[in-house]
């Protein structure tokens, strides 16, 4: 199944294994897949970003004024 979406292509593959090899049958269908992609000549391209927050920016906030009112009880 593939599934376009704004920003990526979800591929599913489905493919019969024996249950002890499933991990390592799957690992070498991404690298086929990957090494089919390289042969293309960039006609597929594959890219990803990884953004890093270093600093938070600084903010100082600080209450000015008086506590808000008590809200008013049921004895009225």
């Amino acid at each position: 199944m593939l599934i376009a979406n704004d920003s990526w292509i979800e591929l599913t593959v489905r493919y019969v294994v024996d249950y002890r090899r499933r991990r390592g049958t799957r690992n070498d269908l991404h690298s086929r897949i990957l090494d089919e992609i390289d042969r293309t000549d960039g006609k597929v391209a594959m890219a990803s970003m990884t953004v890093q927050v270093v600093e938070w920016p600084r903010r100082d906030e600080r209450l000015t004024g008086e506590a808000s009112p008590t809200p008013p009880t049921s004895d009225g």
